[in-house]
């Protein structure tokens, strides 16, 4: 018998006849969330956040917004994307399988959101088809995320209602940082360095 025998064994008979985990996650007995987001509050956790913000009184400013944060420059684009949103001065390469070589060599992205929670500044992916697979929005350096209003809750739990748990969801708050390396903050170390978020009716 191997260590690991006897440490699986050990488990094993510790358990019992523990039932299995549940499959299905019954959400009635998540609390109950709010649905009055806080527009002023979410702007104010993603500065915090050193996420840089961006307020359009209408959906076809959105375009304006990206040229001025990546016109001239080559970015990639899920397939869902709404075309109107870009500008006639990016390149844009639509994601139909790129190798991750491919979508590191370019110097931007732009997607769609979910949803956002206004009490933590959080932006949820899903991997819709106007957001595309979780490989676009982690390698390239910039990170364009346009978010409607009416995908903007106050919590986490309203958050939970509105996303399906099976989906690849991908939590984003903030540009990529840690402190791991002697407490010292190092952006960019597990995907952009930079993440704007524009804010449409």
């Amino acid at each position: 018998m191997t260590a690991r025998d006897l440490v699986l064994g050990r488990i094993r008979t510790a358990l019992g006849d523990t039932p299995a985990a549940p499959v299905n996650v019954r959400r009635e007995h998540w609390p109950a969330g709010s649905d009055a987001a806080d527009l002023d509050l979410l702007v104010h956790r993603l500065t915090d956040y050193r996420a840089t913000a961006h307020r359009c009184a209408e959906d076809g400013e959105v375009a304006q917004v990206v040229d001025r944060i990546l016109g001239g420059q080559r970015i990639v684009i899920p397939p869902g994307l709404p075309r109107h949103w870009l500008p006639d001065a990016v390149a844009a390469v639509t994601d139909d399988n790129l190798t991750a070589e491919q979508i590191a060599a370019v110097d931007g992205v732009v997607t769609a959101a979910a949803v956002a929670i206004a009490e933590t500044g959080t932006i949820i992916l899903d991997a819709g088809p106007d957001q595309g697979r979780r490989i676009i929005s982690l390698l390239p350096d910039v990170h364009v995320c346009v978010l409607r209003t009416g995908q903007i809750v106050a919590d986490v739990p309203s958050a939970l209602a509105r996303v399906e748990p099976r989906r690849p969801l991908t939590w984003i708050s903030g540009p990529s940082a840690t402190s791991d390396i002697e407490l010292n903050r190092v952006e960019g170390v597990h995907g952009p360095r930079h993440l704007h978020v524009i804010i449409t009716p």
